[in-house]
């Protein structure tokens, strides 16, 4: 597997399965404040499985789920509890843990997003994390703006930056952000403020496959591209459904030996990264270890 750099899957099924209940709008938010144990847990699982990456459970400690008055009094405090769980999980596994830069303002919601309030909250997501983690990465990110945002934010921090933009799941040949910009606008972005990769996450199967050639010519060699996708079952939506609308349910189809698949096509179009967002379990990145590794 010297070439290909295993990621985990997505946390909250993850998280469900080792003992956290997860409601809504708190979501995964709500394991790190009520059963910090079954985030340890989740975590090794994943890399356990393989996972070589794991990703700070930090994606929903934003106002967007926890609320104004929570991220304002306690969101650092709880940020800083989801760094140190990642790392006494990732212990000395070898595995390395990305500080999650989420988006702000709701996933999927390119609109919503406000720049004049984005740079105090990414800063106190970067603060808290900070001393836990090994490299970053800003996830479903839906425009350009916020991965620049994400981007200025992290100015001076000399460790590595993965940008990882989620897609419309109705634009399989031409493939676009949620914002409706182009996947290689997405790729000269992430080249020009000196990411490590560019990943894309959160979105069907079936879009990843061009959105990863077109990043890779447009890249080069200056950049990775990564994938991992969900398994949500709102398959080719129109791009409206906001994420966390409801509790998503998942497909029938993308099995680990599916998802495999799947990877291998990725594998093809030139993702050097590979991993599981929404939906994709450990069970998934097992898999994925014992091919790759073949």
């Amino acid at each position: 597997m010297t070439n290909i750099t295993l990621l985990d899957g997505g946390m909250s099924r993850e998280l469900t399965a080792c003992g956290a209940e997860l409601k809504q709008p708190e979501w995964s938010a709500g394991a790190v404040i009520d059963t910090p144990a079954a985030v340890v847990a989740a975590h090794c699982n994943f890399i356990n499985a393989g996972a070589q990456v794991i990703t700070v459970n930090a994606y929903a400690l934003v106002p967007f789920h926890i609320g104004e008055d929570r991220f304002a009094t306690i969101g650092a405090e709880l940020a800083d509890r989801a760094g140190r769980l990642a790392r006494e999980a990732a212990g000395d596994s070898g595995a390395r843990v990305a500080g999650c830069l989420p988006p702000l303002f709701g996933s999927y919601e390119p609109q919503r997003f406000d720049a004049d309030r984005a740079p105090a909250m990414l800063d106190q997501l970067i603060a808290a994390q900070s001393p836990y983690v090994d490299m970053w990465l800003a996830e479903t990110t839906s425009s350009l703006e916020e991965a620049q945002a994400a981007a200025m934010a992290l100015a001076g921090d000399d460790r590595p930056l993965w940008i990882s933009f989620t897609l419309r799941d109705d634009t399989v040949d031409a493939p676009l952000l949620r914002s409706g910009e182009t996947v290689a606008d997405a790729a000269k972005l992430a080249r020009d403020v000196g990411a490590e990769a560019i990943l894309f996450n959160c979105s069907q199967p079936e879009v990843m496959e061009r959105a990863i050639a077109i990043a890779a010519e447009v890249a080069g060699t200056a950049l990775r591209v990564g994938v991992y996708a969900n398994a949500f079952d709102d398959h080719k939506d129109d791009g409206d459904q906001g994420a966390n609308d409801k509790i998503t349910e998942l497909r029938k189809d993308l099995s680990p030996t599916a998802y495999v698949d799947w990877a291998n096509i990725w594998v093809k179009a030139g993702a050097t990264i590979v991993g599981g967002c929404c939906g994709i379990g450990s069970t998934h990145i097992a898999a994925l270890r014992e091919h790759f590794a073949d």
